[in-house]
């Protein structure tokens, strides 16, 4: 028996792709990766999130995230610590701009490694209550449990969207990319700023969403 059929897997491919365009948070940090190290690093950043993407998916399908969905303490502990760290990267992006303005326009992270800039991704993406409850509530509609292997439905599903939100992170990365390029220098310290500000925003308007 086939995990899924062919009008499922259409309907959820033609919402992933609208869920997926979405500005949020994700499109907003590929930006600024972007805009502050060029398309590499967009490329790098994309990767990371959209292991963030497969970790909820496989969190959703083994159980995990319906903690988040019944515990106000696990909602709420997750929530601040993802509000936190967005605001943290806010600030960074602030302390970079002004990195910029007195090196010339040369921010010291915009070497950052591949590796870190992966890495931060990845928490960017997992710190995120809102992903795994909208995989608790949005994937099961398209699980079907009497086909078996229910935790790898969930994964495909991910997968999916995962590779769905990759091909998105790559537009995104090359335009942000030849932007950021062809406007360095003075416009990439405010670059900065205006990320730092939309971060900050961020995280504040994640710490006040209830589970709702």
């Amino acid at each position: 028996m086939h995990l899924f059929d062919a009008p499922t897997l259409l309907a959820y491919l033609a919402a992933a792709v609208v869920l997926v365009l979405l500005p949020g948070p994700g499109t907003a940090w590929i930006l600024a990766q972007s805009f502050a190290g060029g398309t590499k690093r967009g490329i790098q950043a994309g990767l990371g999130l959209e292991t963030a993407t497969l970790l909820h998916a496989l969190a959703a399908g083994l159980g995990l995230s319906a903690l988040l969905a019944t515990s106000a303490m696990a909602f709420e502990v997750v929530k601040y610590l993802g509000a936190a760290y967005l605001v943290w990267l806010g600030i960074k992006a602030w302390r970079n701009g002004e990195a910029d303005a007195t090196t010339g326009g040369e921010s010291p992270k915009a070497h950052a490694s591949g590796r870190s800039v992966y890495l931060r991704s990845v928490v960017t993406g997992v710190l995120n209550p809102k992903v795994a409850l909208f995989f608790l509530a949005f994937l099961p509609q398209f699980v079907h449990p009497e086909r078996g292997w229910v935790w790898l439905q969930f994964l495909v599903l991910g997968a999916l969207l995962a590779v769905i939100g990759f091909c998105n992170d790559l537009f995104l990365s090359f335009a942000a990319g030849r932007f950021g390029r062809r406007f360095s220098g003075g416009t990439g310290r405010w670059t900065q700023r205006v990320t730092g500000t939309l971060f900050i925003g961020l995280g504040l308007r994640l710490a006040m969403q209830q589970r709702g």
